[in-house]
Order: C-alpha cells, then sequence, then structure tokens
C-alpha cells in the first residue's frame, strides 16, 4: 500500500480554500453569462382574443368621437368552459383603465 503524501494542516486549508474560491468564481461566472429568460406568456384563447379586439375597437371608436370615458367591459363565463377571460383583461388592459 504506497504511502500517503504528508502535508501539513495548513496545506490542507490552504488547498480546501483555494477549490472553494475556485468553485465560487466558476459558479458566478456561469450565473452571470446565462441569458434571463423572460416570464412566459400564457396564450390567450380565441375566444378571449377576439373579446380584447372587440373592446380594443370600441375604445377606438369611442375615442374618435371624442368620448374620452371608456368603455365598461365584463368578462364572462361560459357554461360548459371556465375561461372567463378576466386574467387575460387585466393583463392586457392593467388596472389603471
Amino acid at each position: 500500500m504506497p504511502k500517503p503524501i504528508p502535508m501539513s494542516r495548513r496545506r490542507w486549508i490552504a488547498t480546501w480554500a483555494v477549490l472553494c474560491v475556485a468553485g465560487l468564481a466558476t459558479t458566478v461566472a456561469l450565473n452571470a453569462s446565462a441569458p434571463r429568460d423572460p416570464q412566459p406568456k400564457n396564450p390567450v384563447s380565441a375566444e378571449c382574443g377576439e373579446y380584447i379586439a372587440d373592446i380594443e375597437m370600441q375604445l377606438a371608436k369611442a375615442k374618435q368621437e371624442g368620448q374620452e370615458d371608456g368603455v365598461l367591459a365584463f368578462s364572462r363565463v361560459q357554461v360548459d368552459t371556465k375561461d372567463d377571460c378576466r386574467d387575460e383583461l387585466r393583463n392586457h388592459f392593467g388596472s389603471d383603465r
């Protein structure tokens, strides 16, 4: 059985510290080089897309007629589905309108 290479305690600690710093530096470099992906948007259903387009058309028509008050829109739920477009309306128009 081969004899282990004798190393002092300081040398072991120094070796361990160098390996830790190298690992941390590599981690930081890899995290910095990775591109940040934006949160993917959930696709809007066809019915909600049509509803949003209709509201946009009503807003444009109201703006042309000089009515800056806006348009009142409600989200709706069909009996056989749970697609109510509420979140899509909030995301598209924001809470400030």
